[in-house]
């Protein structure tokens, strides 16, 4: 199966495309969608202009609509099918989790082109699906915080294990998607495990209203990866230092 891989530079998306990898798809190019600002329900804002060096890291083509040109968000989403189609694809492959007003229409549009829908990510337990970021290898920056029980001072932090936990724990105390499926923040994913180089940004947090912060992102760069370390001799160890047998693909995390 080719499948064009709907794409704005966030966890939700790399995780899909990551997903389709390991199970077989062919990707024959990144679909990104840049809306007009932050009002839009539909696509990813913050950091849209970086899918570019991104596509760079990943050795994808990048096809890339804006909003203002197609005249609207659906028309947008419409056009970028029908270029994925074009490319060849059999196909599209989104992180929508939650949100029904996004998978939906993302499926209707790929209707529209011809085109086979899939949403591997969708109604993953949140908690599990967290973890399970870190524990993969995805570098994961906060680049935008809009929700109460969300500290503005995580904007320009990278996701770990202690802070992902801490997310979790404020968002069963405060009421608040721990996956960040209603707008409660976005993310950048400055290196994972399909990054041939990966993204070294410089910025600022800034605070635009109550409860809004974000990490303006003022330049960035692809920059070499570390070396992974040598394997003893007769080991079976994959390319992130872990006996590959032990690592599990997306979607087989416990609880999901």
């Amino acid at each position: 199966m080719r499948v064009c891989s709907l794409y704005s530079g966030g966890k939700d998306s790399n995780y899909a495309l990551h997903w389709a990898v390991l199970h077989g798809f062919e990707v024959c190019c990144l679909g990104v969608v840049a809306p007009r600002g932050w009002e839009s329900r539909l696509f990813h804002y913050p950091g849209v202009w970086l899918t570019g060096l991104q596509a760079r890291a990943l050795g994808l083509p990048r096809v890339l609509v804006e909003e203002a040109e197609a005249g609207g968000e659906w028309e947008a989403l419409l056009l970028l099918m029908e270029e994925c189609r074009e490319r060849g694809a059999d196909g599209v492959v989104s992180g929508a989790l939650l949100s029904d007003y996004q998978r939906l229409r993302f499926a209707a549009a790929a209707e529209e082109a011809g085109l086979k829908s899939y949403t591997p990510l969708w109604r993953k337990n949140q908690e599990a699906y967290m973890r399970s970021l870190v524990r993969e290898g995805f570098v994961v920056m906060v680049v935008s915080v809009q929700a109460y029980g969300l500290p503005g001072s995580l904007a320009g932090r990278v996701l770990d294990e202690e802070l992902v936990e801490e997310v979790i724990r404020r968002a069963r105390l405060y009421g608040f998607n721990p996956a960040f499926e209603g707008g409660e923040a976005e993310t950048l994913v400055l290196d994972a495990p399909l990054f041939k180089k990966r993204l070294e940004v410089e910025g600022e947090a800034k605070r635009l209203g109550p409860d809004h912060y974000v990490y303006e992102v003022r330049s960035a760069r692809l920059v070499d990866k570390p070396a992974a370390p040598l394997a003893p001799p007769g080991s079976l160890v994959g390319s992130a230092g872990r006996d590959p047998r032990s690592q599990r693909r997306p979607g087989d995390e416990e609880g999901q």
